[in-house]
């Protein structure tokens, strides 16, 4: 079983380290996100390049009964994350990026939902106990937030910030960066 003092990695590390592009797209990451470190990137990616594994493997298997089952249960699991669509496809699976995955994670929901002035701030909320899901403390900033749990981040009920006049707490008017749902919405329309 193994030690539990040593619990496996839940990632992999690029294969080779000295990649420039690979480098600055991974800076550029962190520093969007506010990530504590790359590993938190190769994490989501290591996630990403599961699920679009299966979903290569159900397309291989394309018209077996339990392929279709599996797929179904893919797309619900995905979908439930808030990661796909309801009506999406595997094709949709496969060209997920790892923006995808970033964006479902607590931290930045934190940010977008305008409980914290920056990515980083947000950060250091979640891991000092001041923001909530539905009343319950979560302190992990790299939890992947549900669909249905997205509307119920507030600060936590014991959380000093939960005063409106707290001053770390970010002002109305203070808005994060847009999603990128927000911003294709001004285009089209």
């Amino acid at each position: 079983m193994g030690d539990p003092k040593f619990p496996r990695k839940k990632y992999e590390t690029p294969s080779h380290p000295w990649e420039a592009k690979r480098i600055q797209r991974e800076n550029e990451l962190m520093q969007k996100y506010g990530l504590k470190n790359k590993r938190e990137i190769w994490r989501a990616e290591t996630i990403l390049r599961k699920i679009r594994g299966q979903a290569r493997r159900l397309r291989a298997r394309a018209g077996e009964k339990q392929a279709e089952i599996e797929e179904e249960k893919l797309l619900k699991r995905l979908s439930r994350l808030g990661i796909l669509p309801e009506n999406a496809t595997l094709d949709d699976v496969l060209s997920l990026t790892i923006e995808d995955i970033l964006g479902r994670r607590l931290q930045t929901l934190v940010y977008f939902h305008g409980l914290a002035k920056t990515p980083k701030q947000a950060r250091q909320f979640i891991v000092h106990g001041h923001i909530a899901i539905d009343g319950r403390k979560v302190s992990v900033p790299s939890y992947l937030v549900g669909k249905e749990e997205e509307d119920k981040i507030s600060y936590s009920p014991p959380s000093p910030l939960n005063d409106e006049l707290h001053p770390m707490r970010p002002k109305v008017e203070e808005r994060p960066i847009e999603r990128k749902e927000e911003v294709i919405k001004k285009e089209e329309g």
